[in-house]
């Protein structure tokens, strides 16, 4: 896995050797960048964004917000396994000082006292078995994290049916083998 744009264009990520972590695959994600510099439908910019990380595993999408020129970081990862490769990876490419880590579940994010930011893009990966996406949506509708500004990035398996669109209005949706993603804003 590689850093596919920017200052950082080219380096190679740590990524775990077991198989409970499910890296954002490089075509994935450079499918979302073109996305948000390109597209009519879900276009932003990341020069200068405030982007939460949530299930951050091995940290690659922050890290490619990093290397395009966003202003800060914060990732939620609670797996030892990827919590160790992500923090590896802010420190190989000296990242530290853009970047906070929260050691908790994404679930938690009520606990976290991040009420006073608002992001400019929230990136969600939950497992792709998981089935509280919409609690999660919530609570950064409560938290008033997200402004009507803030895009809202969710990757889950293409043969998902979560109801996201009760909470969000799904500007654009794409799908690439068995990912789909979401890119939508607060209703």
């Amino acid at each position: 896995m590689r850093i596919i744009g920017g200052n950082l264009k080219g380096i190679k990520l740590l990524i775990p050797l077991d198989k409970s972590t499910r890296p954002l695959k490089d075509m994935v994600r450079e499918s979302i960048f073109n996305i948000l510099d390109h597209s009519s439908k879900a276009p932003k910019n990341i020069s200068d964004a405030k982007v939460l990380d949530l299930f951050s595993g091995t940290g690659s999408f922050g890290i490619e917000c990093l290397s395009r020129g966003a202003k800060k970081i914060i990732f939620f990862e609670n797996y030892s396994n990827s919590l160790k490769i992500l923090k590896n990876n802010i420190f190989n490419l000296k990242l530290d000082n853009k970047t906070k880590v929260y050691e908790r579940n994404a679930y938690d994010l009520k606990e976290s006292g991040l009420e006073s930011e608002i992001f400019d893009i929230i990136f969600l990966d939950p497992p792709f078995k998981d089935e509280k996406i919409n609690d999660l949506i919530n609570q950064i509708k409560i938290l008033k994290i997200a402004d009507m500004n803030t895009l809202i990035i969710i990757h889950r398996n293409k043969k998902s049916e979560d109801n996201v669109s009760k909470f969000l209005n799904i500007l654009d949706e794409k799908n690439y083998g068995l990912s789909k993603i979401l890119f939508g804003k607060l209703i």
